[in-house]
C-alpha cells in the first residue's frame, strides 16, 4: 500500500465492515449488514484509484517491482499467464486491511489497558524501553536489532491476547471421522473452535486469570495452547507485521508517557471484537526530563 494516510483515511469505515462480516445477513437500512456492504464499496472504490495509479507508476519505473504486495499482485499472473484483475487485487487488499487494523488496534488497546492496571508491568517494559531508547542516537529509527531486545515487552502483549485474544474463535471443517470428549464428530462437520478453551485452560496456563508475562519465557507454552494468530499451515501471516507494529507503538508511547484509566471500572463489550465500552479513554502524564 502507499503511506500510512492513505490508509488512515479507511479508518472510520473499518469498524462498519468489521460488523457486518460477523452480522447476521440482512440487507436492510440500519442493520451492521447493510453498514458493512456500504463500508466495503467506500473502501473498494478508494483502492481502486490506487491501484490504477500504481499501474502507471510501475509503468514508468517510479516504484520498483517488489515494493510492496500491491505491486507483487499487480504482476503476477496465473498457469495461464493472465493478470489478477484490479477488482479481485482490490477485493484481497480489503480483506489485509481488514484483518491487519482491527485486530492490532484491539491488541493494543488491550496492553494500554492493562499496562495502566498494573504499574509494575509498565515498570519493566518502560525500563526496557528506554534501555533501548539510551542506546540510540537523536532522531535515529528502530532497527530490527532493537524489536529483537524488546523481549519482556513481546511477552506482555502476549500475555495480553491470551486474557483478551482479538479473535475469540473461528470455523473448522473436521477432514477425517473423530472422537472428542466423548462425542463422536463425523467428517466434513463445521466446527467453531474459541481460543479461551486453551488460553485460559488450567492444565496449560496455571491461574489462567492472573496476568504472567513469564509465561512466555524460554519455550513458551505447549505448542497450539497459545493462538491468537491460529496456528499450523493456516497461522495469520501477518503475525510478524502485528509483532512489529505492537512493539513499535508500545517503544513510542511508553518513552514518552504513562497514564492512567479516565473510567475505572470500565466494562467490556464484544461488537465484533473485545473493546471498552467507552473507547478507554486516558490520562496522560509526560515523563520528566
Amino acid at each position: 500500500m502507499e503511506d500510512p494516510a492513505q490508509v488512515s483515511k479507511f479508518s472510520e469505515p473499518f469498524n462498519d465492515l468489521a460488523s457486518g462480516i460477523i452480522s447476521i445477513p440482512i440487507n436492510l437500512p440500519g442493520t451492521p449488514f447493510r453498514r458493512g456492504i456500504k463500508a466495503a464499496e467506500t473502501v473498494r472504490k478508494e483502492l481502486m484509484g490506487i491501484i490504477k495509479q500504481r499501474k502507471i507508476d510501475l509503468e514508468e519505473g517510479k516504484v520498483a517491482p517488489n515494493q510492496d504486495i500491491l505491486s507483487h499482485m499487480l504482476l503476477a499472473t496465473d498457469e495461464n499467464g493472465q493478470f489478477l484483475n484490479e477488482l479481485n487485487i482490490a477485493d484481497r487488499i480489503l480483506g489485509l486491511l481488514i484483518g491487519g487494523h482491527d485486530t492490532a488496534s484491539a491488541s493494543i488497546t488491550f496492553i494500554v489497558k492493562y499496562l495502566a492496571e498494573l504499574p509494575h508491568i509498565y515498570n519493566e517494559v518502560y525500563n526496557e524501553q528506554m534501555e533501548i531508547a539510551r542506546s540510540k542516537q537523536p532522531g535515529e529509527l528502530l532497527n530490527w536489532e532493537d524489536i529483537k531486545k524488546m523481549k519482556y515487552s513481546w511477552n506482555v502483549a502476549c500475555e495480553v491476547m491470551r486474557l483478551a485474544p482479538p479473535l475469540q474463535g473461528a470455523f473448522r471443517e473436521a477432514i477425517h471421522d473423530f472422537t472428542f470428549a466423548g462425542y463422536s464428530v463425523p467428517k466434513g462437520w463445521k466446527l467453531h473452535w474459541n481460543v479461551n478453551s486453551t488460553h485460559k485452560n488450567a492444565d496449560y496456563f496455571p491461574e489462567p486469570e492472573k496476568f504472567d508475562p513469564s509465561r512466555f519465557e524460554g519455550n513458551g507454552p505447549a505448542p497450539y495452547t497459545f493462538v491468537p494468530f491460529g496456528g499450523g499451515p493456516r497461522m495469520c501471516p501477518g503475525k510478524e507485521y502485528a509483532r512489529l507494529e505492537i512493539l513499535v507503538f508500545m517503544h513510542n508511547v511508553m518513552k514518552r508517557f504513562n497514564w492512567e484509566k479516565v473510567l475505572p471500572d470500565e466494562k467490556i463489550i464484544v461488537d465484533p471484537m473485545p473493546m471498552p465500552a467507552k473507547g478507554l479513554p486516558i490520562r496522560l502524564f509526560p515523563h520528566k526530563a
